[in-house]
C-alpha cells in the first residue's frame, strides 16, 4: 500500500477537519493489534474498541496482525492514510524497544507515528519457585551469591522487558545467572511452577493463580507503586533497588499515522482517555493485572522519549541484539 505524503493529507483536510473531528461516520474505525486474540493485549483493544465505538457513533473493528514481535502491524499503521480511520494499540516491544534489538525496523517511530495515549502499564512481578529460600530480595541476592553461575532465569522472550530486566539485576549485582528464553508468557511461567527454573518475571495477572496455591511466592513489583492485589508486596525501589533500568515497565499504548489532522488526534485522544476511566476498561485491568493510565499524547510522547536511554543501556548490557 503506498502511503499518501502527508502534506496532501493536511491540504486535503484543512477545509473541513473541525466538522470531520466530530464526525467519523464515514467508514468503520479499524483497530490494529499486534497480538493474537484471546489474550489481555486482546481483550483490553475489543473493550476500548467498544466504548469508543459508542463514544465516536461508530463501529470499531479489531484486527488482530500477530508476528514479527509486532513490527509487522505497527508497520502496516505507520503506511495506513493519516484520517484517523486506522488506530494501533500495542504492547511495547515494537515501538519502544524495537529500534534498539533489531538491526532492520520498516518503520520510523517518532517518522511515521503518532502518539494519542499510554494506555496502561503492565505490573511485572519478579517471582520465585516455592523451593527458593528467599522471602524477600535481600535474601534472593544472598542464595544467589551463594550459588554464582548456577542459577537461570526465565523470559517470555529475547529482549522482552522480562529479560532486559532480569539480565541488568544479573549484571549489576555480578551474579552471573543464565538466560533461558521461552515463546511466550504461558510456557515460561509453566516451567517456573515446575522447578525447571527458578526465577522469573512476569504479569501479575498470569502468576497471580501460582501465588494463591503456593507454588510461586511474589518478591518485588517492579513500578512506582505496589499492587492492590499483592498489598504485602513491595516494589523494587521500597526493596532498594533505586537503579531506574528497574523502571522500565511494559503495558499498552495508542497510536496513529503521522500527520493525521490535530482536530482528529485530539478528538481520539479525548475518547481513548475517557474509556480508560470506565468501569468496563478498569475491570479489565485488574483481571490481567494492568495499571490504568491514560494519559495526554504529550505525556505519551515524553515518556517515550525519556525511556530510550535506558532501554539502550539495558539492550547492551543483556546483548538482546537480533541482527
Amino acid at each position: 500500500m503506498n502511503r499518501i505524503p502527508t502534506f496532501v493529507l493536511a491540504a486535503a483536510l484543512a477545509g473541513s477537519a473541525p466538522g470531520f473531528a466530530q464526525d467519523f461516520s464515514r467508514r468503520p474505525i479499524t483497530m490494529v493489534v499486534p497480538a493474537p486474540a484471546g489474550g489481555a493485549s486482546d481483550a483490553i483493544a475489543r473493550s476500548l474498541a467498544d466504548t469508543m465505538g459508542k463514544a465516536l457513533g461508530q463501529i470499531v473493528i479489531v484486527d488482530n496482525k500477530p508476528g514479527a514481535s509486532g513490527m509487522l502491524a505497527t508497520q502496516l499503521v505507520a503506511r495506513a492514510p493519516a484520517d484517523g480511520y486506522t488506530l494501533l494499540v500495542t504492547h511495547t516491544t515494537p515501538i519502544y524497544y524495537a529500534h534498539y534489538t533489531f538491526a532492520k525496523v520498516p518503520y520510523d517511530v517518532r517518522r511515521d507515528l503518532a502518539f494519542v495515549t499510554h494506555i496502561c502499564d503492565a505490573s511485572l512481578v519478579l517471582a520465585v519457585h516455592k523451593d527458593v529460600p528467599a522471602r524477600n530480595m535481600t535474601e534472593f541476592i544472598a542464595w544467589a551469591k551463594t550459588r554464582k553461575g548456577h542459577v537461570s532465569y526465565g523470559s517470555y522472550g529475547v529482549g522482552s522487558s522480562g529479560h532486559l530486566m532480569s539480565s541488568y539485576l544479573s549484571e549489576s549485582r555480578q551474579l552471573g545467572m543464565s538466560h533461558v528464553p521461552y515463546k511466550g508468557e504461558a510456557p515460561m511461567i509453566q516451567d517456573l511452577v515446575g522447578g525447571h527454573i527458578p526465577w522469573a518475571f512476569a504479569t501479575a495477572g498470569s502468576l497471580s493463580p501460582h501465588f494463591m496455591s503456593g507454588q510461586l511466592r511474589p518478591l518485588a513489583v517492579v513500578g512506582e507503586q505496589r499492587l492492590d492485589d499483592l498489598p504485602g508486596v513491595p516494589t523494587l525501589i521500597e526493596a532498594g533497588f533505586r537503579d531506574p533500568e528497574f523502571k522500565i515497565i511494559g503495558g499498552l499504548t495508542m497510536m496513529v499515522p503521522a500527520g493525521t489532522p490535530a482536530p482528529v488526534l485530539a478528538r481520539l485522544e479525548k475518547e481513548a482517555r475517557a474509556a480508560i476511566q470506565t468501569a468496563q476498561l478498569k475491570a479489565r485491568f485488574q483481571v490481567f493485572g494492568l495499571i490504568g493510565v491514560g494519559n495526554s499524547a504529550k505525556e505519551a510522547r515524553e515518556g517515550f522519549e525519556a525511556s530510550g536511554p535506558v532501554i539502550e543501556k539495558l539492550v547492551r548490557i543483556s546483548g538482546a541484539r537480533m541482527d
